[in-house]
């Protein structure tokens, strides 16, 4: 009788032990294979071993800060610039006009797409801020050849090779870092400086061609301090000592998003293709850049040196939602609630150009184009979204592709929202600008909400693991540093939490 409660037993606790197995691979529990982790591992290990204190990660937050976040700004800046000189150029004789300019426009977008994915896999097999500082050289010298031709042909080719070489900016930074600085910056400054060389009078050059010459020339100056100092990974960073290194890991290990790793997965490409909040960023992404392929390319006020320096306090503006969204996000850590702020100035802007078209109160229709283009952060927002709601390196890179393809195909429509027809109101334009954002509004709470009831579930999932397993505080944490750096996607790895 004995010998039979023993057996019983026996088989009860091996259908347990194989019950909890299930569960620890279902959760990302099971037996983890190092060789298969983030590079970081070679270098801290799969458990913390070494703590910093505050004021060692204080010092080292200053010292990155002085490097990382300036370059970056840099190299955000000079895309903007380069992406927004046509429309530019379109003031200070561009030979290129109508559905032409149209076309010129649409052109970047093309090479965007087309080089997307291509673009993206092979950064990952290769050093980012290297193949990123070489891309930024290349199109600097792209951008130096507008000034070489007033051919509609090579214009296109010179377009549509410029976006090949700008589709690798974010998702090399968005894995180098997880928010965006100084792009407040860009706006303002690319307008006065356009403004400026729209007053030169010489014959030597038309006015457009200085302005490519001179962007150019910054790219490839912003190209060449990111080949000599933007850091790739902390694993390689060579600005900082070994001990900084691991300093910098540990201080990003209970974040569990990972670092670089050089082999792609299929199976985190499947995760993220049947992710639904894979779509939902993909949609959310169209229905933002599809406004914004209209506004960079087109003016829907006239064309003159006045344009210019009206434009700027749209961009002091911009500039101030940016910064604003920016805090917010980290202060309250809410990604979606930021994007409402940008959407909603925007979608008022349009509905008073809609609703007082043709009024005498310049004023307020003034007010509501420097209103306008506050979406403009809601962008860089949804970059931030990916960077802290995706585990796993290949499914981010993976998401990080399909947003910037997006991205590229709502310009490719946005550049033929305004219609030479239309003007000079562009009801229709504006109206469907208008109706995109309204819709963005609700994908953005639709996302929120999955976030957070992710979030419960996870938490349920880890209190009711915890339970069974019997485990303290302090060993959840060590459990939480093991799978750091396993590369594991964020649906695959219990302690990951979601940024709503």
């Amino acid at each position: 009788m004995s010998s039979e409660t023993s057996a019983v037993k026996n088989l009860d606790e091996v259908e347990k032990s194989s019950q909890l197995e299930n569960y620890d691979d279902k959760l990302g529990l099971g037996s983890l294979d190092t060789s298969d982790g983030d590079a970081a591992l070679q270098l801290v290990g799969a458990q913390a071993t070494v703590h910093f204190s505050e004021e060692y990660n204080r010092k080292l937050r200053r010292k990155l800060d002085l490097v990382i976040p300036p370059i970056s700004a840099a190299v955000y800046f000079c895309q903007y610039l380069d992406k927004t000189s046509l429309n530019y150029a379109s003031i200070m004789g561009f030979p290129i006009v109508n559905q032409n300019y149209n076309l010129v426009s649409m052109a970047f977008y093309l090479g965007y797409l087309f080089w997307e994915f291509p673009t993206v896999y092979i950064s990952q097999k290769l050093r980012l801020a290297k193949y990123l500082g070489g891309n930024i050289v290349v199109w600097g010298i792209l951008l130096m050849l507008h000034a070489s031709t007033d051919n509609f042909g090579a214009f296109f080719a010179l377009r549509f090779l410029l976006g090949m070489c700008e589709s690798c900016v974010a998702p090399c930074l968005i894995l180098i870092i997880s928010m965006f600085y100084k792009k407040d910056e860009q706006a303002l400054f690319g307008g006065f400086v356009a403004y400026g060389i729209s007053f030169y009078a010489g014959n030597a050059l038309p006015p457009y061609k200085i302005i490519y010459i001179l962007l150019g020339g910054l790219a490839v100056v912003i190209g060449i301090i990111v080949l000599i100092w933007l850091p790739d990974s902390p694993v390689n960073a060579s600005m900082l000592t070994k001990e900084e290194r691991i300093a910098a890991l540990e201080r990003v290990r209970n974040d569990q998003g990972g670092t670089e790793n050089k082999k792609f997965k299929k199976d985190q490409v499947i995760e993220a293709l049947t992710d639904p909040r894979t779509w939902l960023v993909v949609l959310s992404t169209i229905l933002t850049s599809i406004p914004n392929g209209a506004l960079s390319n087109c003016n829907i006020s006239p064309r003159s040196k006045q344009t210019l320096i009206l434009s700027t306090p749209g961009g002091i503006i911009g500039s101030a939602m940016v910064i604003f969204c920016g805090w917010y996000a980290d202060k309250k850590n809410e990604r979606m609630v930021p994007i409402v702020f940008a959407l909603i100035p925007t979608i008022v802007g349009a509905a008073i150009l809609i609703g007082m078209n043709g009024s005498s109160n310049k004023g307020v229709l003034l007010f509501a184009t420097y209103i306008i283009g506050t979406f403009g952060s809601a962008l860089s927002t949804i970059y931030a979204y990916n960077a802290s709601n995706t585990g796993g390196h290949t499914k981010k890179v993976t998401i990080n592709a399909m947003t910037m393809a997006t991205f590229s195909i709502g310009n490719i429509i946005g550049t033929e929202i305004f219609q030479p027809k239309d003007a000079p109101a562009y009801i229709p334009g504006k109206t469907a600008i208008m109706v995109l954002l309204i819709v963005q509004l609700f994908v953005s709470f639709l996302l929120r909400w999955i976030n957070i009831r992710l979030n419960r579930k996870r938490k349920a999932h880890l209190a009711d693991l915890k339970a069974q397993r019997g485990w303290t505080d302090d060993d959840v944490q060590k459990e939480r540093e093991r799978h750091a750096f396993a590369d594991l996607t964020d649906r695959q790895n219990i302690f990951f939490v979601y940024t709503c």
